[in-house]
């Protein structure tokens, strides 16, 4: 017998985020497309907790998440004007992340669907970025899915069932991760990619000529390892930098990154004859790259899809959206799911029977 799905709760925890969102589905077989609409997103930053450290800490997200996760969830459920015993089915993300960070948003999950007795799903982080694009506006299928993180940078074909196929991903650092590290070295505050993007508006983004990694190679994977140590060895170059220096070299570097991920997103779309691509992750919301891929778009006549801005980092309504299509198909994940720090897009463990 089939079951409707009204609300949904998601929770997110993969990293320094604890996230909750209820999720009101739509009536279109549970797609990511089928207009739902979301009810209550609550999201509970750490900021205060890394930033002397200037990088997020394992441990310290985790314990925070044990401190804070109950809230979260009573605040997203607060905000939706409903009681617990209203949902229909929960969404938590069991990888890839930091596993203790996982941990804890999966166990208040699990926990709260075994005593409302509601269905529950496990769901890839990264299928929870690429469905939230499409929380925000339909998008024909199939299309680019270019998804850019402090962990992760990847294309993917996105077809018309939703299937992600990996085009190509990064050999080494996450565009994400260099934006953080560089900013570091910059002297920037934590978080670093929004703080190395506001000291960029100022610079001059031809003051160093940094390299484009891998842009005169074949194949659609990225590095951006290279890329650091050049705004390394610059920083070391120069000794103290004054305030022009660290707005040069920010600009500098936001530009060099921004054109690989553009030259990749054009040769994709090239490659596989398409017309439209997703930007979904944390960086998707640096407005240089928006600009660019804006403009390349205008001249190779694509169309470029970004989520709203409060989309792009780490969310739990993305994570309630794709749950929402692995509970309408009838998938149904019992309480020996568990955590993994790694895992493909087209992977999923969590639902695999364990070992002996």
């Amino acid at each position: 017998m089939s079951q409707t799905f009204d609300l949904v709760l998601g929770v997110e925890s993969s990293c320094d985020e604890m996230a909750a969102a209820v999720l009101r589905i739509g009536r279109a077989e549970g797609s990511a497309r089928a207009g739902h609409e979301i009810v209550s997103s609550v999201v509970h930053g750490q900021a205060e907790v890394h930033g002397p450290y200037g990088g997020v800490v394992p441990e310290l997200a985790s314990r925070d998440h044990v401190r804070s996760v109950s809230d979260v969830v009573a605040r997203a459920l607060a905000e939706a004007q409903i009681v617990p015993e209203q949902l229909d089915g929960i969404a938590v993300t069991v990888g890839p992340g930091l596993v203790g960070s996982l941990l804890v948003g999966m166990s208040f999950g699990k926990a709260l669907a075994y005593r409302l007795g509601v269905p529950l799903v496990g769901v890839h982080h990264l299928t929870g970025h690429l469905a939230s694009v499409e929380l925000a506006e339909p998008i024909e299928r199939p299309y680019i899915g270019l998804l850019i993180s402090g962990g992760h940078t990847a294309l993917y074909r996105i077809e018309v069932g939703g299937s992600a196929a990996l085009l190509g991903e990064t050999r080494d650092d996450a565009v994400g991760e260099a934006f953080d590290k560089v900013a570091k070295r910059l002297g920037l505050p934590y978080p670093g990619g929004p703080s190395l993007a506001r000291a960029a508006a100022s610079g001059r983004r031809d003051a160093v000529e940094f390299p484009r990694p891998m842009v005169n190679r074949g194949g659609l994977d990225f590095s951006f390892s290279g890329l650091k140590t050049a705004v390394a060895l610059e920083i070391e170059r120069r000794g103290a930098l004054a305030e022009s220096d660290v707005a040069d070299i920010a600009a500098s570097f936001e530009a060099a990154a921004v054109d690989v991920l553009v030259g990749r997103a054009r040769r994709a779309l090239r490659d596989e004859g398409l017309r439209r691509i997703a930007v979904v992750g944390g960086v998707a919301a640096n407005r240089h790259l928006r600009e660019e891929l804006a403009r390349a778009g205008a001249a190779d006549g694509f169309s470029v899809h970004f989520p709203p801005l409060d989309l792009c980092t780490d969310n739990a309504a993305m994570i309630a959206a794709a749950g929402a299509v692995l509970l309408a198909r009838g998938e149904r994940h019992g309480l020996a799911l568990n955590a993994f720090s790694r895992a493909a897009i087209d992977a999923a463990p969590w639902t695999e029977p364990a070992g002996p």
